[in-house]
């Protein structure tokens, strides 16, 4: 065989090992659209994939609500939390990534180094404390749990992708501000949170996607069903003394994820943008 027949039978095996690698990635998400389409009772035990008749009264169902909680007020709460986190984030995040990347302080090292450890501590580690923390500050089945810790940058995570970008910006943006008499505020406000746009939006995104779906922390500090938000309300469908409303539960799923794809659809190319210059970089 020939060179090139060699070059064009590797580009056919890697064409094809890609192509299978994404029907097995793919297959659980058209399952689950196609499941959405069957009717209830034949959702768990049938073999075929494509709904036979497809019908709409999973959607239908799902759009009345469940245990007498409207839809809107469940995607309500999950937008609440979603928002006001992404809010928090951002706003508390910036700040501390502009001391950590810009200004010099005694101790900046050791203190940026704790920062980024907080990040090999396990989230159930934490939880005990915290619970018994917000028990006693009579907090528990509020929101207040779940978002305070937004706005105190203990995200390290983002304050560090917000920190390695903040280093690729030119110093000599700070040096003349300050020779014109600026202060770290204004060198903030007006040069560097401007410039970071890319990042926060980053950021933004994450903070979005993890917050709507998360599913432990709601778990944990929420007790009252009008309080919860989408990913917890799906347990609401599953009924251990009757019948499991499968059909509902998957049209739910699916109804849950168009607002984070959504989000994801109208701003990857920020993300895309603020991966690439946020430099891992050292």
């Amino acid at each position: 065989m020939t060179s090139g027949g060699k070059a064009a039978a590797k580009r056919l095996l890697w064409h094809a090992g890609a192509i299978l690698l994404l029907v097995v990635v793919l297959y659980p998400v058209f399952w689950m659209i196609s499941s959405s389409f069957k009717d209830s009772r034949s959702i768990i035990g049938d073999l075929d994939l494509l709904p036979a008749p497809p019908t709409t009264r999973n959607y239908a169902t799902a759009a009345e609500g469940v245990g007498g909680i409207s839809v809107w007020r469940l995607f309500g709460n999950s937008l609440l939390l979603a928002v006001v986190s992404v809010a928090g984030t951002v706003i508390s995040s910036a700040p501390a990534a502009y001391a950590f990347a810009r200004v010099r302080f005694r101790g900046r090292g050791a203190l940026f180094a704790l920062m980024i450890s907080t990040l090999l501590l396990p989230f159930h580690v934490l939880i005990i404390p915290q619970y018994i923390v917000f028990q006693r500050l009579d907090l528990i089945d509020t929101y207040v749990p779940l978002l305070v810790g937004k706005f105190l940058a203990v995200e390290a995570f983002f304050v560090f992708l917000l920190v390695q970008f903040m280093r690729t910006l030119p110093h000599e943006l700070d040096e003349s501000a300050t020779i014109d008499g600026a202060g770290h505020a204004r060198i903030f406000w007006n040069i560097v949170l401007p410039l970071s746009r890319p990042a926060l939006i980053t950021t933004s995104i994450f903070t979005f996607i993890w917050t709507w779906n998360d599913f432990f922390g709601p778990l944990i500090y929420l007790s009252t069903p009008d309080t919860y938000p989408l990913p917890l309300a799906l347990q609401l469908y599953i009924d251990q003394t009757e019948a499991t409303d499968y059909g509902a539960l998957i049209a739910m799923s699916m109804l849950a994820l168009l607002p984070v794809l959504l989000f994801f659809l109208v701003f990857q190319r920020f993300l895309i943008e603020g991966v690439s210059t946020s430099g891992i970089k050292g």
